[in-house]
């Protein structure tokens, strides 16, 4: 039932990205951003067919394929040989095979498409330093406190992170779990490097104990470098928290030439490093007219790339349920009921990678072998999910 006072909590990609869905479909949206722009702090960021669907649907192919690096396809080698343990072609196949291509982009530059759009679109509006602080709700309506000023819809929707207030508010203050696992991150200039050492692919080196990966971001004018070091004692959980270059170049020690290259290249003020938290899948995600989204409910580790895709499809299906419903409590039940499986074995998956990407020794090689075998098994039901019509199917 589409003309409905939908208010997001969050405005990050999963939060717009909602809002443009309920937007296109007719309802009226407001979205309540705690800072003072809309932006994306970080680095690059995987898009995989499942989420670019509903990203072609909104109608942003034009605006993404401007900024965007579109990969031939991703590779995993060994830490210290270089040797390729596998390796899947993207590109134009991928397109050809679930209909919607595989992106690489700058957070920063997604956030500038989503939110232009937003901008755009006289169904919604937008408002910065608005921090959601109290949540209310009768059967009828939901209010909430933004920025010092009350606000009321028919529904609420936290996509407010990890640390949602909007969570809180619903099933009472807890707190996310240390993986043990601290992630590097740096953006290099690809006319720093020699010719043809980053290849056209997101390539992720296996090691023990951490990993690296690398790929294009910006149509290849830089190389995005997530990575990823097992270590205690370090649990600051910032994206804009500098780190020392010369304890990444010692963490990586002993590794092949092209990672030493590439770290010596990085800008040493501009290392960047985060510690990872998670938390286990929820049972229930909605109470009355508010519901939850994205890390707000299933936070999700960056071993498979599906944190945002996770958060994109969320959206699209969310608004589907409650545009198909006459009543917004069973839109918000069917809602949980289509994502929590798939969410649930996304979380699974990126915990599972945590464990086998830093193996060891025999463990390493039985990986590797087990790896090449099954390679494009998990891509086909990843990338041929249909947020769209999952609502109605």
């Amino acid at each position: 039932m589409p003309g409905r006072e939908i208010m997001i909590a969050g405005g990050g990609i999963g939060g717009v990205s909602a809002a443009l869905c309920f937007a296109q479909q007719g309802d009226t949206v407001q979205v309540f951003e705690q800072s003072d722009i809309f932006g994306e702090v970080g680095a690059g960021i995987q898009l995989s067919p499942n989420c670019t669907r509903v990203l072609h649907h909104l109608g942003l192919a034009p605006a993404l394929d401007a900024v965007a690096f579109r990969p031939r396809g991703t590779q995993m080698r060994d830490w210290r040989s270089g040797e390729v343990i596998t390796e899947n072609v993207l590109g134009d196949d991928v397109k050809t095979a679930y209909g919607f291509p595989y992106y690489h982009i700058h957070r920063g530059d997604l956030m500038q498409v989503l939110a232009e759009a937003a901008a755009a679109s006289p169904r919604i509006t937008l408002h910065t330093g608005a921090r959601v602080t109290d949540v209310e709700q009768t059967d009828d309506t939901v209010a909430i406190n933004a920025g010092g000023r009350r606000f009321d819809g028919d529904l609420l929707v936290g996509a407010d992170g990890i640390h949602s207030m909007v969570r809180g508010a619903l099933f009472g203050p807890d707190a996310p779990t240390f993986t043990g696992n601290i992630a590097w991150r740096a953006l290099i200039p690809t006319d720093r490097l020699p010719a043809d050492l980053v290849q056209p692919v997101a390539t992720a080196w296996w090691g023990p104990g951490k990993h690296f990966v690398h790929y294009y971001v910006r149509g290849g004018a830089l190389v995005n470098c997530v990575c990823v070091v097992e270590k205690a004692g370090w649990t600051q959980e910032s994206w804009t928290e500098r780190g020392d270059h010369g304890e990444l170049k010692a963490d990586f020690a002993g590794w092949h030439d092209d990672i030493q290259c590439l770290i010596d290249n990085m800008d040493r003020e501009a290392c960047f490093k985060w510690a990872l938290f998670d938390r286990p899948p929820m049972p229930v995600w909605s109470r009355g007219r508010v519901t939850l989204l994205g890390d707000a409910c299933h936070p999700t580790l960056p071993f498979m790339a599906q944190g945002a895709a996770m958060a994109i499809e969320d959206g699209a299906v969310l608004a589907s349920c409650v545009a198909a419903s006459t009543d917004i409590t069973a839109g918000l039940q069917h809602y949980e009921g289509l994502r929590r499986e798939r969410t649930s074995r996304i979380q699974d998956g990126s915990r599972r990678n945590a464990r086998l990407f830093h193996l060891s020794g025999a463990d390493a090689a039985r990986r590797n072998e087990s790896v090449a075998a099954s390679r494009g098994q998990v891509l086909d039901w990843l990338y041929r999910y249909d947020a769209l019509s999952v609502a109605s199917a």
